[in-house]
C-alpha cells in the first residue's frame, strides 16, 4: 500500500482516480491546485504524484520545476494532460517527471504507470540505504541503480527491497540496455505534423524492439498495443520486422 497524492483541478478526474487507487488498496490525497499540493506535501510523506499539467493558479510543469529546484523533488511524478504536446511532456521528462498520462486515462495505463512509479520509488529508496556504510564503488552502482529500471535478474530480498548486489547488477543491466531514442530536436519541428509524429513513433518501436530483442509479445505488453495492431503499426511506419521474432 502506498501513498499517493493526486493534483487535478477537475473534480471528476480526482474523484475517479482516487477511487481507482483506493480500490487497489492505496492511501489517496487529493489536491485541486498548486498550493494545496505544496501543503499536502508539507504535512505529509508521499510515494508518487500524479499531477496535471494545465491548472489555473500554477501549471504542473511550474510546480515541478519549483520542486526540482528546491530539492523537493524526492518522489517519482506522473504528469497527466489532455492537452500536452510533445515539447511540454519533453520538458517534464527532463525536468524529473518519471512518466506522461494521456488524457483520457486507461486504467491499464494509469494501474501499470502507478506500479512503475513505485518501483522506481522504492528503488531510490534502497539505493540511498545500501550505499550508507558502503565502498565508493557500491555506492556509485547503487546510485546508478536507483536511476535506472529495476532489471528483471535482479531477485528482491524477501521483504520486496532490493539488496545492495541486487542493485549493482541492475546497473551492469541498464548499461546493456540499448539508448533511448533522443528528444525531438527542432528538426523535427520543421516538420509537418504527421512526419514529426512518424518519426518520433518509428524510433520509439524501434527502440523497445531492440530492448526487448525482438520479442513482439513483450514489445506489445510494453507498448499497450494489440499484436496485430502492433504488426500493422510497425509496417505502416516503415519498422524493419527483421528486428522482430514471433515469441
Amino acid at each position: 500500500m502506498a501513498n499517493i497524492l493526486v493534483v487535478d483541478d477537475e473534480l471528476g478526474i480526482r474523484d475517479l482516480l482516487s477511487e481507482i487507487l483506493n480500490d487497489e488498496g492505496h492511501q489517496v490525497e487529493l489536491a485541486e491546485n498548486a498550493a494545496q499540493a505544496r501543503e499536502a506535501r508539507q504535512k505529509a510523506e508521499f510515494d508518487l504524484v500524479l499531477l496535471d499539467i494545465w491548472m489555473p493558479d500554477t501549471d504542473g510543469v511550474s510546480l515541478l520545476k519549483e520542486w526540482a529546484a528546491s530539492a523537493t523533488l524526492t518522489l517519482p511524478v506522473i504528469m497527466m494532460s489532455g492537452h500536452a504536446t510533445i515539447e511540454t511532456a519533453v520538458e517534464a521528462t527532463r525536468i524529473g517527471a518519471f512518466s506522461f498520462l494521456e488524457k483520457p486515462i486507461t486504467l491499464q495505463k494509469l494501474l501499470k504507470a502507478v506500479e512503475q512509479g513505485l518501483a522506481r520509488g522504492q528503488l531510490r529508496k534502497a539505493a540511498s540505504s545500501a550505499s550508507v556504510g558502503t565502498s565508493p564503488a557500491l555506492a556509485s552502482a547503487s546510485s546508478q541503480g536507483a536511476s535506472a529500471w529495476v532489471g528483471e535478474s535482479a531477485p528482491p530480498l524477501g521483504d520486496g527491497t532490493p539488496s545492495a548486489a541486487a542493485l549493482v547488477e541492475d546497473a551492469a543491466f541498464q548499461a546493456s540496455t540499448p539508448t533511448p531514442p533522443s528528444p525531438p530536436t527542432w528538426a523535427h519541428f520543421e516538420l509537418p505534423l504527421r512526419e514529426a509524429r512518424d518519426s518520433f513513433e518509428k524510433a520509439y518501436f524501434e527502440y523497445h524492439l531492440d530492448k526487448e530483442h525482438g520479442s513482439m509479445t513483450r514489445v506489445a505488453d510494453k507498448t499497450g498495443l494489440e499484436r496485430t495492431h502492433l504488426y500493422r503499426k510497425l509496417r505502416q511506419l516503415g519498422v524493419d520486422l527483421g528486428r522482430a521474432k514471433k515469441a
